[in-house]
């Protein structure tokens, strides 16, 4: 029974291959891509990606329903928690100009099975996203013919009584997202162009709503005779805080087009704090528009800003809002069709997807193959699916990837630059480590027992330290902690802070209505766990980071991070059972296409240096006792005592 049980060294192995790193080539800025899109380029695909049909819908229902005139409130702390994630990326899309977002941050720092199960989740959320949108587009244009386009397909086509299907085909929805995808796979350049077009006449339509809404404004509207400005609360506005921040979901799509920027170190940092504060401001304006327009508890929230101004006698502009509304969604879709050939491109790149994806058009320069086949499923779930019942898994994975690529955030800046091992010496040894000889300025390599001692004891010394290293402040009092490797403390606090946020924000969830806890147990448990968060955060602290790096660093590390890690974790513990049990199967799903292909035709696999046989030299004296061959610590002029001469290879008896 034992000899079936796998030995403790090959567990290690096992555990080592699931959490490597990507190796990343010393020459970053090459690819076969074509880097065409400037700061304009990539600020205008964030903006198409954030200002969405939520614009024109989610202001109106998040104020009638959720917080009143304070969904302003809502919006503008939404903005500043997706600043947290979005700084984020913004760090990683410049130092690592590669495309993959969320996957790929988490691959080159925390680990290969966690990249995957994150671009796996990913891909689904792109796929339902776009079909969905496709589908509220194909509703928002047939609603403005009198459902004329509907009522066509159910006669003579027909309708559906099953379970997860449409009720009817949407053939309108598959078309667009057909054309879309040919756009898409001309190249970067006129995806960029289409999107340009969209997006100006998006931003066209916006800034008139602003104008005449302010025209049209009403201070009354606000007033206490209409409910005042926060009719729900604190708790009010928090619901809509939750609410609001899927809204800016979607700026991912620049690090997702890093590679494909022409200086991805000043353009993905600036276009997503330009694109981000952009967004964040026409959410802010229009809802203040749109509650000053109207008393907040009359809106319509399918149709708000048309009917707001159609109850105020401009029942035209209402069609200058459904071409906006169009216009906006158009960008989504180019978003959304944009970004998900590129991350699959780069899991196929890596060798945990599967390879076809990978090719790249020689002409085009574009994950072709990827964008066609995606293209064409997302067609197909938005012609037959249900998707009301599967939007919600859109939220899981996005916070899921904020989370993550948060966490690696921390690792990474506590991480020492990694370099290359040194080459071992003829007899197998490692070679000598070179270090500067401060009197000289030159290289010098330590030998001796007493050079090592002398080498350690200056390095405490120096003020300077490595990343990952325990601060000198801190050595006195946790000196316990300096006998780690630089960053592995790093680590565990990273993942003992991520345990504490998941149990701190369950109790905070479910405390009071699942788990029914009592005061005293509810009260204590939020302690311990707020103090086991705050002490992982003063660890991480406690020791250096790496400073002076030319790309741009979030602020703030670790306090940021980890507040971002904080509100996303909270927030998917607010979805409900359903969403999790479908991510549940999603995930199972991505664990058997990993461990069935990835793990095997991964490139960092084929990185890892082969075990080599390894041979041991025994001698057998008369006596019958046996004792090991090993390498004599003299020089071979004096052979070990007990030993027979080491030029000897055969075994005596």
């Amino acid at each position: 029974m034992a000899r079936w049980l796998p030995r403790s060294a090959d567990l290690t192995r096992f555990c080592q291959k699931l959490n490597r790193v990507k190796t990343l080539e010393d020459d970053m800025m090459e690819t076969s891509f074509n880097r065409c899109l400037s700061t304009i380029d990539l600020t205008l695909l964030g903006i198409g990606g954030m200002v969405g049909s939520g614009l024109y819908v989610l202001t109106g229902t998040v104020a009638k329903e959720i917080a009143g005139p304070a969904v302003i409130v809502s919006f503008i702390i939404a903005g500043f928690a997706s600043l947290l994630a979005a700084l984020c990326y913004a760090e990683f899309g410049a130092r690592v100009p590669k495309t993959g977002s969320a996957y790929m941050f988490t691959y080159v720092s925390v680990g290969e099975i966690w990249a995957f199960l994150i671009g796996w989740n990913v891909l689904l959320e792109y796929m339902i996203g776009g079909a969905a949108v496709a589908r509220a587009w194909s509703g928002y244009l047939d609603s403005i013919f009198n459902h004329k386009i509907k009522n066509f397909t159910e006669t003579h086509v027909g309708t559906w009584q099953v379970p997860f299907l449409a009720h009817y085909p949407d053939f309108l929805a598959a078309a667009i997202l057909l054309v879309a995808t040919a756009f898409i796979s001309f190249g970067a350049k006129v995806s960029s162009w289409l999107n340009h077009v969209f997006s100006a006449i998006s931003m066209g339509v916006i800034l008139f709503i602003l104008i005449m809404g302010f025209v049209l404004a009403q201070p009354k509207n606000w007033s206490a005779q209409e409910g005042g400005f926060a009719p729900y609360g604190l708790s009010g506005i928090m619901a809509g805080t939750a609410t609001c921040f899927y809204a800016f979901v979607g700026f991912d799509v620049i690090a997702a087009s890093s590679e494909e920027a022409r200086n991805p170190q000043r353009a993905v940092p600036r276009a997503i704090a330009f694109s981000l504060g952009l967004a964040t401001g026409a959410y802010i304006l229009v809802s203040v528009v749109l509650t000053l327009m109207v008393p907040w508890h009359t809106l319509d929230p399918d149709s708000a800003l048309a009917d707001a101004f159609y109850r105020r006698g401009y029942a035209w502009a209402g069609f200058l809002v459904a071409a906006g509304s169009i216009c906006a969604m158009n960008t989504v879709l180019l978003s959304n069709l944009f970004s998900l050939p590129r991350i699959v491109y780069a899991m196929a790149e890596d060798g945990l997807f599967f390879q076809v994806f990978s090719r790249v058009h020689p002409r085009t320069q574009v994950p072709v193959v990827g964008i066609v086949v995606f293209g064409l499923l997302m067609a197909l779930l938005a012609l037959v699916f249900d998707l009301e019942a599967l939007v919600q898994f859109l939220s899981i994975g996005t916070l899921l990837a904020y989370t993550f690529v948060a966490a690696s955030i921390i690792v990474l800046r506590f991480q020492q630059q990694k370099v290359d091992a040194p080459a071992p010496a003829a007899d197998g040894r490692p070679s000598p480590q070179p270090h500067e000889d401060p009197s000289t300025g030159e290289l010098k390599e330590y030998e001796s027992f007493s050079d090592k001692l002398q080498l350690v004891d200056r390095d405490k010394s120096k003020e300077h330290r490595e990343p990952g290293q325990l601060k000198a402040a801190f050595e006195p009092y946790l000196e316990f902690l300096s006998d780690f490797y630089p960053g592995e403390v790093v680590t565990v606090a990273v993942v003992t802070l991520m345990v504490s946020t998941i149990c701190l924000c369950s109790i905070l969830v479910f405390g009071n209505t699942h788990l029914h806890l009592p005061t005293w147990s509810y009260s204590l448990l939020l302690v311990l766990f707020s103090l086991g968060f705050l002490l992982s955060l003063l660890l991480i602290w406690a020791h250096e980071q790496q400073r002076g790096t030319q790309t741009f660093q979030i602020p703030l590390v670790p306090l940021s991070p980890a507040l971002s890690i904080v509100l996303n974790i909270y927030l998917m513990l607010k979805l409900s059972y359903m969403t999790w049990l479908r991510f549940a199967v999603w995930l199972l799903l991505g664990l058997l296409v990993y461990f069935g292909y990835g793990i095997w035709h991964s490139k960092e696999n084929l990185r890892e240096p082969r075990p080599q046989r390894v041979s041991a030299r025994y001698v057998v004296f008369p006596s019958g006792s046996l004792e090991e061959r090993v390498q004599a610590v003299q020089p071979s002029s004096q052979p070990a005592a007990g030993l027979p001469d080491t030029d000897t290879d055969d075994c005596k008896r």
